[in-house]
């Protein structure tokens, strides 16, 4: 019960943000509007600047309100300030605020207001509010400045060939990013903001008539029924908008490279862009896009399809090696070559751990490791996982704490999965799932985890489009871009059921051979 009222408490709290501003109102008065926001709306803001002068020529007494750091002085100085000082002002009053909009300010974006709610949100976001002695309203100034990242190539997505930049954290310059590539009218970009306190703003990114308006409604309803306090990282919005949470295996893809967001948008999916957060959602995401990776296009589809078949067998590696192993050793003797069953009794000799026990904890040791490579410092990460792989490894194996093919079985079910590290969640719980039945019921065990993965993977919907399809549909076009890469002349249609316009050019390209 205590739970529930905190709740209901804070929902009742989170209403009434709205409230306690709509009772304010701008006056006539300069000075009481002024004192307005000092005593009440921005009461305790010590970084607002409210700057008070007046025009040289008439007396009139103007106001500027901004929030140092967050609007850019230059633009404040010359555009807004000089001009009010120095114009004649020759007009009738009630003509004022439309004369200094056109004739006297020098702004490329301005608005008249006398809602505070929408003059405070406009404050916080970096704007500046222009208030005019004699009126009850203001004017929003459109002076936004401040420090972004520079854009730079994604630590995690680099590429031998192709585009070196990412999206860094400002929405502005993402959705640039993406428009740079995709010159058409066609490209929609529709933004609105969630979160009761943070108001982060979301953009959504689709190309009208390739998207499928049934996904679009659906992520639309979606995003209205999200209900948090704020959030600053897409990641968190993933959460919310995920068919499946309590899954593994993402449905929601996300990226930092703007062709690669590009891409997706042209095959008929949709990007979510979050204020604040280099990492941009693509949605909907099919299992096979997981083995699928950008320089595959950028490559010769030989060497790019050869790739994804070597990613394929490593995700099977990945999830098996462990649990095929410890089935063979510990019930299956009889189906081991003689020579390798006898290189592994003389291997085991003096360790005192069980082969699941022993398996179990190098795999967890590979994980620590790989994750202390992550999060230690970029130019000493990668030397301590090497060192302490290898130096690890061999002092168990001379310790007789485990056995020298546990290390090799580990080594290659962790390489395989560091090959397809954007289902490192997936392969994490599959591995166990195979390792644990396996050592309960023999080559048994590892069917049944095999039967449970595929019958798991079979019931996901990304958005209501079938999470295997690529890969259970043999449809002639769908299969030219899953396990291999086709050439690109004959990847004249987009994915079904994912694009309402399947056909990805009029014109198709004739080669001829010779």
């Amino acid at each position: 019960m205590k739970d529930s009222s905190n709740k209901i408490e804070g929902n009742k709290d989170s209403k009434s943000l709205k409230d306690d501003i709509s009772k304010y109102t701008l006056m006539k008065s300069l000075k009481e509007n002024i004192g307005l926001f000092k005593d009440n709306i921005l009461k305790s803001h010590d970084t607002v600047i409210y700057r008070e002068f007046k025009n040289k020529n008439t007396e009139l007494k103007f106001c500027l309100i901004f929030i140092d750091g967050m609007a850019d002085r230059e633009v404040i100085n010359e555009n807004i300030i000089y001009p009010l000082m120095q114009d004649n002002f020759d007009v009738q009053s009630k003509d004022m605020i439309d004369y200094i909009k056109e004739e006297v300010l020098i702004i490329d974006d301005l608005s008249e207001t006398s809602e505070i709610e929408k003059i405070l949100k406009a404050l916080l976001f970096g704007d500046t509010l222009l208030l005019i002695e004699g009126f009850d309203e203001g004017i929003i100034l459109n002076t936004k400045s401040w420090e972004t990242r520079s854009i730079s190539e994604p630590q995690s997505e680099t590429v031998v060939k192709g585009p070196r930049e990412g999206f860094n954290e400002s929405l502005n310059v993402n959705m640039s990013l993406i428009r740079r590539r995709i010159n058409s009218p066609n490209l929609k970009f529709e933004i609105q903001e969630i979160g009761v306190r943070t108001n982060t703003r979301v953009c959504i990114g689709y190309v009208d008539g390739i998207v499928n308006p049934k996904i679009l409604k659906e992520l639309k309803f979606r995003l209205n029924k999200i209900d948090i306090e704020g959030f600053f990282s897409s990641g968190t919005l993933q959460e919310f908008i995920n068919d499946r949470p309590l899954s593994p295996f993402k449905t929601i893809g996300n990226t930092e490279r703007p062709d690669v967001a590009a891409s997706k948008l042209l095959q008929g999916r949709i990007v979510i862009l979050c204020d604040g957060s280099p990492t941009v959602l693509t949605l909907p995401y099919l299992f096979i896009e997981g083995f699928q990776i950008n320089e595959d296009y950028y490559d010769s589809f030989i060497y790019a399809s050869i790739n994804r078949i070597l990613r394929l067998i490593a995700f099977v590696l990945t999830i098996s090696t462990p649990g095929i192993y410890v089935a063979f050793v510990a019930f299956h003797k009889e189906l081991i070559p003689t020579k390798l069953a006898l290189s592994i009794y003389v291997a085991k000799q003096g360790v005192p751990l069980p082969t699941v026990v022993e398996t179990l904890l190098m795999i967890i040791i590979f994980e620590i490791i790989r994750e202390a490579g992550l999060r230690l410092p970029k130019h000493i990460g990668g030397t301590v996982s090497i060192v302490g792989a290898l130096v690890l490894g061999d002092a168990a194996v001379n310790a007789k704490f485990v056995s020298a093919p546990i290390v090799i079985v580990t080594a290659i079910a962790g390489i395989c999965g560091l090959i397809l590290y954007e289902m490192n969640a997936g392969i994490i719980v599959s591995r166990l799932m195979f390792l644990i039945l396996g050592s309960i019921l023999g080559l048994y065990g590892v069917i049944f985890a095999l039967m449970g993965l595929i019958i798991h993977l079979m019931s996901i919907k990304s958005f209501g489009i079938p999470y295997m399809m690529k890969l259970i549909d043999l449809d002639k076009y769908n299969i030219r871009d899953s396990g291999i890469r086709a050439p690109w002349w004959k990847l004249k249609y987009r994915t079904k059921f994912i694009a309402k316009d399947r056909v990805r050019s009029k014109n198709y390209i004739k080669r001829r051979y010779k």
